[in-house]
C-alpha cells in the first residue's frame, strides 16, 4: 500500500529538509508543527499544519499539538479490518502512513551545569513519544522514523518498493523506536532519581544497539559491546581507534581498567600497566618516558602483552620505548604526529587509542555489576582517605606520605586482598615495587606475592649495578627499607606485621578498624614500625 501521508516533527533537524523534499517529491502529503513546519516552508517544501488536519489549534504553550484522535486513529487504525476502515469513514478521519518524529533533548539539556529543575521537566516530550509508540506498534502498516540515519535507507525502498516500505524495514523502525523510547525514559528516571529518596527510585538502563564482538572471554562465548551514548568523562568506550586489530571484550576489559587506573595520577606524568585487570606496573616521573621506564620495571614478565594507559599525549621518544616492547594496547589522551607514524609502521597489530576527551579525575558515577538474576550498583570509588592517624610509638613520617598517598592509589586498583610495596624510585618520582593480588588470605598476597616481586625487582636494580658500592643486602635492606607498604583493608591479625618485619618493611598504611587493631600495633612498636590509619578501605573483587 503506498504511503499517501507523512507527519514530521523533529527537535533534531539535521536531514530533515532533503528527507521530506524526496517525499514531496514521492507525492505525499506532509503534515508538521512548529518549527518543523517553519522550516520545511521556508525551503519551498509543500506543508500543511497539524492544527490544520486536526481541526484543533495548539495550546498550553505547545504542550498539545499531535495528542488528538485524527492524529492517532489515523496511526493506529488497521489498514486490513473493516470496522476500523468503516469508523474511519463514518468520523471523517485520514490516515497517517509515515511518522517522523525524534524528541526533546532531555539529555542535552540536563546535562548543561545550570540547568533547573522546571527547565528539565519543559524539556520531557510527551506528544512525540505517543506518536512513535503508536505509529511503532502498528508497524505492520505505518513507516516510523526516529533516526535521521535511517532517512536515505527510506527513501529508497519507497523509490523501490511502489512507495512504500518492506515489512521487515517497518519491523526494524519500530523495535529502533522502542528501544530509543526505554533510552529516554531511562534518562528522564535517572534525572529524577536524584530528586527523590534513593531508597524508593527504581534503577534503569538502557543502550543503544550494541557491537558483536569476535567473541567473549573464550573463544567460544558470544560478546557484545553496549555504549552509553552521553558519557560524562573521557571512557574507553568512545576512544578512537587510530592503528591496530579490532579491539576484543578482554582488551576492552583490561584497557578500561588501566584507564581508572592512570586516573589517579592525572595532572602528571603517569603510567598505568595492566594485567588481567591488575596493574603490574605503575608509576609517576619528570617525563612520560621516566614513568614508564618505571613501571615497566615493577614487573617486566607480567608486562609482556599488557594494556597501557598515560597521562599525557605520547610523543616519538616515548612511541620509541613502547616499541621495544610487546603491548597489546596503549591509550593516551593525544599522539604527536610523528609519533603516531611511528607506532602504525612498528607493528600491525598493536591497537592505538586516543581518547575522545580530556583525562580528568573520576567523577561521581555508578558502578554496575551482574549477578544471575540481578545487577548490584554501587558508587564509584573516589576516595582515598577518610583519616590520617599515627597510632605506632614510631610516627609515620610526614616525608613518606606522598608516595604511601601514591600507594593507596595503586592499592585501590588491585584486586582484593590486595598488597602493594611503593618505592621513591627519584626525587618525587614514585614506582610500584612490588604487588599481591586476589588472594584469599592477606598473609599470602604479602608473603607470597608483594615481597617475592619486590625482592625480584631490586635483584634486576642490582645486576643492573644501582648498588654503588654497597653490598647485595645493604642494597636490598636500604630499597625495602624505604619504601611503603600499603593494604587495601585492615590487618586481621598481626601475623602480616610478623611477615612485613621479616621482609624489612618499616612503613605501612592500612585503613584500620579490626578488632586485632592493638595486637597489629603492639607488633608494629615491636618492630619499630611506622604505620597510618586512613579510615577507608577499598575492596576490588
Amino acid at each position: 500500500m503506498k504511503i499517501q501521508r507523512a507527519l514530521i516533527s523533529v527537535s533534531d533537524k539535521a536531514g530533515i529538509v532533503a528527507f521530506a523534499r524526496e517525499l514531496a517529491a514521492l507525492g505525499i502529503e506532509i503534515l508538521s508543527t512548529g518549527g518543523t513546519s517553519k522550516a520545511l516552508a521556508a525551503a519551498g517544501i509543500p506543508v500543511r499544519d497539524v492544527s490544520d488536519f486536526t481541526g484543533f489549534p495548539e495550546m498550553l504553550d505547545g504542550r498539545v499539538k499531535t495528542l488528538h484522535p485524527r492524529v492517532h486513529a489515523g496511526l493506529l487504525h488497521l489498514r486490513d479490518h473493516a470496522e476500523h476502515l468503516a469508523t474511519m469513514k463514518a468520523h471523517g478521519l485520514d490516515p497517517i502512513d509515515l511518522v517522523c518524529v525524534n524528541l526533546y533533548p532531555f539529555e542535552q539539556t540536563v546535562a548543561k551545569p545550570d540547568v533547573t529543575f522546571e527547565e528539565a521537566i519543559e524539556n520531557i516530550d510527551i506528544g512525540g513519544p505517543t506518536m512513535l509508540r503508536s505509529a511503532a506498534k502498528n508497524h505492520a502498516f505505518v513507516t516510523v522514523v526516529t533516526d535521521p540515519a535511517d532517512y536515505t535507507r527510506v527513501i529508497d525502498e519507497l523509490k523501490t518498493n511502489g512507495g512504500n516500505t518492506t515489512p521487515a524495514t517497518r519491523r526494524m523502525l519500530a523495535q529502533k523506536v522502542y528501544a530509543q523510547q526505554a533510552r529516554y525514559d531511562a534518562a528522564i528516571a535517572s534525572y529524577l532519581s536524584g530528586h527523590v529518596e534513593a531508597a524508593t527510585a527504581p534503577f534503569v538502563l538502557a543502550l543503544p544497539a550494541g557491537e558483536k564482538l569476535r567473541y567473549g572471554e573464550n573463544p567460544h562465548q558470544e560478546a557484545m559491546f553496549y555504549r552509553d551514548p552521553k558519557p560524562v568523562e573521557a571512557c574507553i568506550a568512545w576512544a578512537e581507534i587510530l592503528h591496530g586489530k579490532e579491539m576484543s571484550y578482554n582488551n576492552y576489559l583490561d584497557a578500561d581498567a588501566a584507564l581508572e587506573a592512570v586516573r589517579e595520577l592525572a595532572g602528571q606524568p603517569g603510567v598505568a600497566i595492566i594485567k588481567h585487570s591488575n596493574p603490574c606496573g605503575y608509576a609517576t616521573g619528570h617525563t612520560l618516558p621516566e614513568a614508564f621506564e618505571a613501571a615497566w620495571s615493577g614487573d617486566p614478565v607480567s608486562a609482556f602483552g599488557s594494556v597501557i594507559a598515560v597521562t599525557q599525549p605520547i610523543d616519538l621518544e616515548t612511541a620509541q620505548l613502547f616499541a621495544k616492547r610487546f603491548i597489546e594496547v596503549i591509550i593516551a589522551p593525544d599522539y604527536a604526529p610523528d609519533a603516531l607514524e611511528f607506532l602504525r609502521a612498528k607493528s600491525k597489530n598493536l591497537r592505538v587509542l586516543k581518547l575522545h576527551g580530556p583525562l580528568e579525575a573520576a567523577r561521581p558515577a555508578p558502578s554496575i555489576r551482574q549477578v544471575n538474576g540481578g545487577l548490584l550498583v554501587q558508587g564509584r570509588d573516589l576516595g582515598l582517605a577518610n583519616q590520617w592517624v599515627s597510632p605506632t610509638a614510631t610516627p609515620f613520617p610526614e616525608e613518606r606520605r606522598a608516595l604511601g598517598e601514591f600507594g593507596m592509589k595503586v592499592c585501590k586498583h588491585v584486586k582484593s586482598n590486595a598488597i602493594v610495596i611503593v618505592r621513591e624510585y627519584a626525587p618525587g618520582c614514585y614506582m610500584q615495587l612490588g604487588m599481591g593480588a586476589g588472594q584469599p588470605n592477606r598473609v599470602d598476597s604479602l608473603r607470597k606475592l608483594a615481597v617475592p616481586r619486590a625482592e625480584e625487582n631490586i635483584a634486576r636494580m642490582l645486576e643492573g649495578g644501582q648498588a654503588y658500592g654497597q653490598s647485595p643486602t645493604e642494597f636490598r635492606d636500604k630499597v625495602i627499607g624505604d619504601c611503603v607498604l600499603v593494604s587495601d583493608a585492615f590487618f586481621p591479625f598481626a601475623d602480616n606485621i610478623d611477615e612485613a618485619a621479616e621482609a624489612g618493611i618499616r612503613y605501612i598504611i592500612q585503613p584500620g578498624g579490626s578488632k586485632k587493631d592493638e595486637e597489629v600495633v603492639s607488633a608494629c612498636d615491636k618492630y619499630g614500625i611506622a604505620m597510618a590509619f586512613t579510615g577507608m578501605r577499598h575492596f576490588k573483587h
